[in-house]
């Protein structure tokens, strides 16, 4: 049996995923939780921890970076809405064994990657290893192209701000404060390095998608 450790933070999709996963008699959900720190406290101890990217408490590598110190023997596979190349890079990198796309994969790619990557293989989704391959032979732009750096708070801002909204509105689209959005505004420019609203609107519009 291959015991799997579930970290994803909507229950319905949660849910389902270790329906999936249990229909398989190789494969036992040992728990599900939503969030790293859950992960964290509770003394589990899978082969496989499949998780998400963007979780309540925690984002982008550092997700892998805590799940890999928790379980070192456990081997990780993504399971994630991001789908841009460079996202891909960095879960990779960061100590993924696998990466899969929430948004696009079948359910017999999903079990396949868990199954192999339980195995002790690397696995990306065929389709995201292709983009992948494509963005690695280009020269990269800056080392910080990643919206991992930012919470997902400030992925919302900058968004915002890269359409055009004011901070006042990005406040009232968001229901926070205006310091509480200059506040992320300044965190957003600082992380990615960018100086003008003209920045930010380059750097959404040229990411890779």
């Amino acid at each position: 049996m291959i015991s799997v450790l579930l970290v994803e933070e909507y229950p319905l999709v949660r849910q389902g995923i270790r329906l999936m996963l249990e229909a398989d008699p190789q494969l036992d959900v040992c728990g599900g939780v939503s969030t790293v720190a859950e992960a964290v406290q509770d003394a589990w101890d899978p082969d496989l921890v499949v998780h998400a990217l963007l979780l309540p408490d925690v984002s982008g590598p550092e997700v892998v970076a805590r799940l890999r110190e928790r379980f070192p023997r456990a081997r990780l596979l993504a399971l994630a809405r991001l789908t841009d190349p460079v996202y891909v890079h960095l879960a990779l990198t960061a100590g993924d064994d696998g990466y899969v796309s929430l948004k696009s994969a079948a359910p017999g790619e999903l079990l396949e990657a868990v199954r192999r990557v339980a195995a002790g293989e690397g696995y990306v989704q065929p389709a995201l290893g292709a983009a992948l391959a494509r963005w690695e032979e280009i020269p990269h732009r800056h080392e910080r192209d990643s919206l991992l750096s930012l919470t997902r708070r400030e992925q919302e801002v900058l968004e915002l701000l890269a359409l055009g909204y004011t901070n006042a509105q990005v406040a009232a689209a968001l229901g926070v404060a205006l310091r509480t959005v200059e506040a992320h505004r300044m965190h957003v420019t600082h992380k990615l390095g960018l100086r003008s609203r003209a920045d930010l609107v380059r750097f959404v519009a040229e990411r890779p998608r």
